[in-house]
């Protein structure tokens, strides 16, 4: 292949262009850093995992507990604040939608298209199971003690 363009540069019969100053660098793949679910949804998740966190706290009250619970307090805002400032970096052209373009929609998955309402209980079973384990937990603290 080399030799073919040697040989027209030495023919004189290869064209030679200047390399554009101003062109802007084109990726292949574009950046979608959404993660294709309402903002509703995940605060409806932030809010059972740091209603678990009141309910326990509050249920079994000691100093010692003040601790662990912040740290916990602080991954949970780790876990959703770092994905949340990763949607807002610079040349992430897409929003998040909104909780009626979701129900219109719904969101496409491995799987297949899900509704709405499919998509909410997926997301909101491990959360509203968690608190409902923590009710029934300082339920049967209060009853023994």
């Amino acid at each position: 292949m080399s030799h073919i363009v040697h040989d027209l540069i030495a023919r004189g019969e290869a064209r030679v262009v200047e390399h554009p100053a101003a062109t802007q660098v084109r990726h292949q793949v574009e950046a979608d850093r959404n993660f294709g679910l309402p903002t509703t949804l995940y605060g409806a998740t932030i809010a059972c995992y740091l209603g678990f966190l009141v309910i326990v706290g509050t249920a079994f009250a000691n100093p010692v507990l003040a601790i662990p619970l912040a740290i916990i307090v602080l991954l949970i805002a780790a876990a959703f604040g770092v994905p949340a400032i990763w949607t807002r970096l610079k040349g992430n052209a897409s929003a998040p939608e909104t909780f009626g373009e979701f129900e219109t929609r719904g969101i496409m998955t491995n799987t297949g298209r899900l509704s709405a309402r499919d998509a909410t209980t997926q997301v909101l079973i491990l959360p509203v199971l968690l608190v409902i384990w923590g009710i029934a937990i300082a339920v049967i603290a209060a009853i023994v003690a």
